[in-house]
């Protein structure tokens, strides 16, 4: 045998190429599917060929998740999203759409968090905007000089996706710049595992706010949370927040507000607010209380990472440890600024420790992903809290000069439309004896097994006028003798009810040359009692010939178009809940009922046709929540559509063929 020993200087090469390999072999991760073979990328603009904000989103790897399902199959993702910033401002902020497309479920993003303020895991396959935390500004190269790490943002996407098995690579449809004012590139793909663009400066793009400091403006919002520091120390602070509704036909009732810790905080005391559970474990089990040794966690309010915050009842506003905070105290109620601007904010404050490294005064940091809802009010959606200029408020000496916060947020909420509203409408008119109901399951259909069975697609059937004043489930036999009568067909099964709390009859009561009137009732089948409830109507055609209204307080809606606005009159402006009738053996239960007649003038709506849909509302709110309108409005004999007259007629002319055939 033969023994060929290498040349001196190609061992040296050797050695040098093995203790290059060893490092990264002895760093992987657990054995996971064979990556595809590289690629040549496709030609595009490198990133520093980019003059403004270059976002690049790259795929890294997957594998195959448990259990095994070749229907559905689940499979882990691992991407890296990069935000740079070449151009000539600071980018304040900074917001990225991804654009999933495959059922992802986003797991864990290192540096940045869910702009609607979710928290993670989410689902985000209809995609979604990140934005930047802990890092939130990207300064300029020309302020850094060249400093990428204070220019440049990568964020470590870890989540789930379903069907696209590797090899094969499940990028997302686009990705683009979310921050207001920029113009993005078509995308430019490089191979299969990579996409970028760069975002510009949009030279049309105008704004009505000018703003020379350091911070960025103040937004607009349906709902606005202020988060201001007004007392700060090296190892904790002193927060006021304060949630000011804008909305017309916002409202919060029974407002519950949750966020998160994002640094270890803790609440030690409040005033005007409570958290909704008192627990202090997470401390004493966690590195809080490694830390404070000599605190007494008996008395802290909460240490949990999501904690949730309630209002306090009215009792509570002049008391001297959990009160006299102004705009504090009203038991979770938020009215609309139309209704009583008084009662459209509420404030509350909270003494918050903080945990190292963070032990510093000036270090400070707003929790993050907030939510706010209500017990029957609207949804709202809200942004990541921005850092704006220090807020102002009255000196407590009573003197005319101003205290500034030290640290100043802003939170942006804004309503989303719900899927399954919580009220419904129903139709009827003078001109016809049936009442048009609820859409079947207008609010959502239970689940859950019943006695009898019933259809939730069905249409729901018309009713005796008399039958809107009972409850769903007492309406059967009434609903199958009218419809006896008027010869109409029943389908089997029945249709499911309308399952919402809160029904409202539009009625078209008169109608006559100069004017005509309508006459709403609105109805509480559920137990809880509403205070200072209200309703609003859009009607497109008719708003401006609204008189007056006699049982309510009504008045046309300033800043919304076509809309009348209703409230009970002092002192009758509390909506009872249902209750039980005289001989509950014997009588059905009997829902809270408020009802007023309005009334209109033809002369400021010329050709305005009442019975022909112009009487009727277009949009219905109560309490803030869009209701569920029927299908369609009641018919007259005398006012038959040209659709109904041509599918009447078409019938005939096919039953005339028939005979003569």
């Amino acid at each position: 045998m033969v023994v060929k020993f290498l040349k001196p200087h190609s061992l040296s090469m050797l050695t040098m190429f093995m203790f290059a390999v060893l490092p990264f072999c002895l760093s992987q991760s657990p054995p996971s599917p064979p990556a595809e073979p590289a690629e040549s990328p496709a030609p595009g603009p490198a990133p520093d060929l980019c003059n403004g904000v270059f976002v690049s989103y790259t795929y890294i790897t997957g594998a195959e998740l448990p259990p095994r399902n070749p229907a559905h199959q689940a499979y882990r993702f691992e991407s890296v999203l990069t935000v740079l910033n070449n151009g000539l401002e600071e980018l304040k902020t900074w917001r990225a759409f991804v654009g999933f497309q495959h059922e992802e479920i986003l797991v864990s993003a290192s540096g940045a968090i869910l702009a609607d303020g979710t928290s993670l895991p989410a689902a985000v396959g209809n995609g979604t905007v990140l934005a930047g935390f802990p890092q939130s500004d990207l300064k300029t190269a020309v302020q850094t000089a060249g400093n990428v790490e204070l220019m440049q943002v990568q964020v470590k996407l870890v989540g789930t996706q379903f069907g696209v098995k590797p090899p094969a690579v499940p990028m997302p449809v686009n990705i683009s710049l979310a921050n207001d004012g920029f113009l993005c590139s078509e995308p430019t793909i490089k191979g299969k595992r990579v996409t970028d663009v760069c975002c510009t400066k949009d030279p049309t793009f105008k704004t009505n706010i000018t703003n020379d400091s350091e911070f960025l403006p103040r937004q607009s919002g349906d709902l606005t949370i202020m988060y201001d520091v007004t007392r700060t120390y090296d190892s904790n602070y002193l927060a006021q927040v304060t949630i000011s509704n804008h909305h017309p036909l916002g409202r919060l009732d029974n407002w519950k507000l949750s966020f998160d810790w994002m640094r270890d905080e803790f609440i030690n005391t409040m005033k005007g607010a409570y958290p909704y559970v008192l627990d202090s474990s997470d401390c004493v089990y966690g590195p809080q209380g490694s830390y404070y040794k000599d605190m007494d966690f008996a008395n802290v309010l909460n240490c949990e990472r999501r904690p949730t915050i309630v209002d306090l009842p009215p009792t509570k506003a002049n008391d001297s440890v959990l009160g006299l905070i102004p705009g504090c105290c009203r038991n979770g109620t938020i009215l609309p600024p139309s209704m009583d601007q008084t009662k459209s904010s509420s404030v509350f404050q909270m003494e918050v420790y903080k945990m190292p490294p963070d032990l510093n005064r000036s270090e400070l940091q707003p929790p993050q992903n907030w939510r706010i809802n209500g017990s029957f009010n609207p949804d709202y959606t809200c942004g990541p809290p921005v850092r704006v200029s220090p807020s102002q408020f009255l000196g407590p000496n009573g003197l005319p000069s101003n205290t500034t916060a030290f640290a100043s947020w802003q939170v942006v909420c804004n309503i989303t439309r719900r899927s399954t509203p919580r009220c419904c409408v129903s139709f009827s008119a003078y001109y016809n004896d049936s009442v048009v109901p609820c859409k079947t399951c207008a609010c959502g259909c239970s689940s859950r097994a019943g006695p009898t069975t019933c259809s939730a697609t069905a249409p729901a059937i018309l009713l005796p006028p008399e039958a809107v004043l009972i409850p769903f489930e007492n309406r059967t036999a009434m609903a199958l003798a009218w419809s006896a009568i008027k010869h109409r067909p029943v389908p089997n099964p029945m249709p499911c009810g309308d399952n919402c709390g809160v029904s409202i009859n539009w009625h078209l009561y008169t109608d006559y040359s100069r004017g005509w009137t309508a006459r709403v009732t609105i109805f509480n089948w559920d137990e809880t009692a509403f205070s200072d409830w209200f309703a609003a109507v859009q009607m497109d055609r008719a708003a401006a010939g609204f008189e007056a209204m006699y049982s309510f307080n009504g008045s046309l809606l300033e800043g919304v178009n076509n809309t009348i606005f209703m409230e009970g009159l002092p002192g009758l402006n509390y909506l009872i809940g249902e209750t039980e009738g005289l001989d509950p053996k014997k009588n059905t239960r009997v829902p809270g009922k408020q009802q007023s007649v309005i009334s209109f003038t033809k002369k400021r709506t010329p050709g305005i046709d009442v019975p022909a849909g112009d009487g009727f509302p277009s949009k219905v709110f109560f309490n803030g929540e869009e209701c569920s309108l029927p299908p369609f409005l009641p018919t007259s004999g005398s006012r038959r559509s040209r659709s109904s007259f041509l599918v009447t007629y078409s019938v005939f002319i096919m039953v005339l063929l028939v005979l003569v055939g």
